[in-house]
């Protein structure tokens, strides 16, 4: 029998897209944690505060709002479990992210035939896919234009694409879904915990879904926040959905919310982890403590730093994200992104290439949202830059963040 060494995982600068680092209070809740059933009280108060918590974290009156066990793409999947085979779906794409969502609703919609002619790529043609240039967000024109033209059941976007780090518009999407009465469904995997909204403003949308790695920065598996509006639910009762797994109704029950209220006891659908429920409680005290107004504009800031730093050793920044920059490195080192990626990375500095083309280089800034953080990210940055291309000045970049955080920049 073969006998493997331990794993051993170091600590590193996890700058890219996400997700981020975890906040240590966050880890200590996780590992501190004693062991627990599922249905033990601490447990299950523990469950009653993160769906009230999440209601505040959202800006949302929806009952239906609580955790899909899981990642992200957990919680994507109970999301887009509404569409039905042959039901109609426009889809606005912008980048890596979006497009996967994108083929997710194609599998979805499509009919036994369309499966059976390609299940791995089926060309529903129920759905719409309008794609947009990658670096372009989704704008009111474009959303207009489809929705008009197709006036489907379902709409999706995602309110940021992190594939290519455009936020794109959400109030035209949500305004357009309400004229042409369709339910929109958003994909909030990398805005949520970032950017200060409140989804009830946005009444055309019926659906959410996000991540508990990225702006809520709970990086042990724990739950994707999701919110439906009674509207969706209705539907969801009428048509039933495409999975057991991640259903979203059942998903409800477990929390506490039954036939659109809460009660006292959940009915089972799955067993739940305790340090799960405990690491991402603390994770959303902690969101709340800093306030979604204070956390966006601490990301505004710090993001404003990152991008000038970057812009200052030669680099052009094209996202208009606040918790990534995306950028083309100087001419000079064009052609070399993946070799620069991989030198940092090698160096316990974790940023990200993009993963369509062009390639571009994607540094994020979850949970560093202090000078400190920000310095060693650009300084990583600018020494790996400086190697590849010995005439880049690293100082240039350090210059302008002492500049930036003096207040000179900004009063300039």
């Amino acid at each position: 029998m073969n006998t493997y060494p331990r794993l051993e995982i170091p600590n590193t600068l996890a700058a890219g897209p996400g997700p981020g680092n975890t906040d240590p209070r966050v880890l200590e809740r996780f590992v501190q944690s004693g062991v627990a059933d599922h249905m033990q009280a601490d447990v299950l108060r523990g469950m009653v505060e993160c769906k009230l918590m999440l209601r505040e974290v959202f800006g949302t009156q929806n009952i239906h709002t609580f955790g899909v066990a899981g990642t992200g793409w957990s919680g994507l999947d109970a999301m887009m479990s509404a569409v039905m085979p042959g039901d109609s779906v426009v889809a606005f794409v912008n980048g890596t992210f979006s497009g996967i969502d994108g083929l997710t609703l194609r599998m979805k919609a499509a009919t036994a035939a369309e499966l059976a002619d390609n299940s791995m790529d089926p060309q529903a043609a129920s759905v719409k896919i309008i794609s947009v240039p990658h670096g372009e967000s989704v704008t009111a024109d474009v959303i207009e234009k489809a929705m008009d033209e197709h006036k489907p059941k379902w709409a999706f976007m995602a309110h940021w694409e992190t594939g290519s780090g455009r936020a794109n518009n959400i109030q035209a999407f949500s305004s357009a879904c309400q004229k042409h009465g369709t339910m929109g469904l958003v994909d909030a995997v990398s805005s949520l915990g970032v950017e200060n909204f409140s989804i009830d403003d946005y009444p055309g949308i019926a659906a959410w879904a996000s991540c508990p790695q990225k702006g809520i920065c709970c990086l042990p598996l724990t739950y994707a926040p999701v919110s439906f509006t009674c509207e969706y639910i209705d539907v969801l009762k009428a048509t039933g959905a495409r999975t057991f797994v991640h259903h979203p109704i059942l998903e409800a029950r477990h929390w506490g919310i039954v036939d659109g209220a809460d009660v006292e006891k959940g009915t089972y659908h799955r067993t739940h982890s305790g340090y799960a429920v405990a690491a991402f409680h603390e994770a959303l005290r902690l969101t709340l403590e800093e306030t979604i107004a204070g956390r966006a504009d601490s990301y505004r800031f710090h993001e404003a730093a990152l991008r000038g730093a970057v812009e200052s050793l030669g680099c052009t920044v094209t996202s208009n994200m606040t918790s990534l920059v995306v950028l083309n490195l100087p001419d000079s080192l064009t052609g070399r992104e993946m070799e620069l990626v991989q030198l940092c990375r090698s160096r316990g500095f974790g940023i990200w290439p993009t993963l369509s083309a062009p390639v571009q280089i994607r540094i994020g800034i979850l949970n560093q949202l202090n000078q400190n953080a920000i310095t060693d990210i650009v300084t990583r940055f600018a020494i790996t830059m400086h190697e590849l291309d010995n005439k880049l000045a690293v100082n240039a970049a350090t210059e302008y963040l002492l500049a930036y955080y003096n207040g000179e920049e900004a009063a300039a």
